[in-house]
């Protein structure tokens, strides 16, 4: 993956709530799906990618204990920072430029999903790249999509595609944020507005594990 990074980061701090009483007793990222965690899906999506890290919060004990014998490296939270402020208090321990960043509530049927996005990342005239599926192909995804795209890849909100929760990002936008809880939507507006923010558009399946009723469309997808 020429060019590209060596470095993810997946984000496992949240408490889960929209699962409900699944994540009483357990961080979301070990709900079992398949037979395995959610978070070793999200794993093998990131395969090829040798540097990683997860920053955690809730019931952290469990999730640091199964990250570990996956050699994962942990940055725990005394506080729940959002996507932009996670991202930024681990930015020392990730000590990269630009980053990979990845959500750890969907399942991926088609190429690998890193090494897809990879191909299409130039850092010359990008300074974020989004990982998009058709709306068609986002199973259990109940909104109407988050961005259109022009014919060079570059972005623009509204209803078309879906983010899948895996990105690559420049790491100086974050840094430049002077909040420490803020969501990375702030730096999108940012690289929006510079028009630096791209997609590509994933050509297999993804499903968004975000509640319940979502294990059985993941699992199916999977089996199929």
């Amino acid at each position: 993956m020429r060019n590209s990074p060596d470095t993810v980061m997946f984000f496992c701090a949240g408490r889960g709530t929209r699962m409900r009483a699944l994540t009483e007793s357990q961080p979301k990222p070990m709900i079992n799906v398949a037979g395995r965690p959610l978070v070793d899906h999200a794993i093998d999506a990131m395969d090829g990618v040798n540097r990683r890290f997860a920053n955690l919060h809730y019931q952290p004990e469990m999730l640091e204990k199964h990250l570990s014998y996956a050699g994962i490296e942990t940055v725990f939270e005394e506080e729940l920072l959002e996507t932009g402020g996670g991202l930024k208090n681990a930015l020392p321990v990730l000590d990269r430029d630009t980053v990979f960043t990845m959500n750890t509530d969907a399942v991926w049927k088609g190429p690998k999903p890193a090494q897809f996005l990879a191909q299409s990342w130039n850092p010359d005239r990008m300074d974020g790249l989004l990982l998009l599926v058709p709306k068609s192909h986002a199973i259990g995804h109940k909104g109407t999509g988050d961005f259109t795209s022009a014919p060079d890849g570059q972005i623009a909100r509204g209803p078309g595609d879906v983010y899948s929760g895996l990105q690559i990002l420049k790491t100086k936008y974050v840094k430049a944020i002077t909040d420490s809880y803020f969501s990375l939507n702030v730096v999108w507006d940012d690289l929006l507005a510079r028009g630096t923010l791209f997609g590509a558009v994933f050509p297999g399946q993804w499903c968004d594990v975000g509640h319940p009723d979502a294990i059985l469309l993941a699992e199916t997808l999977l089996k199929d």
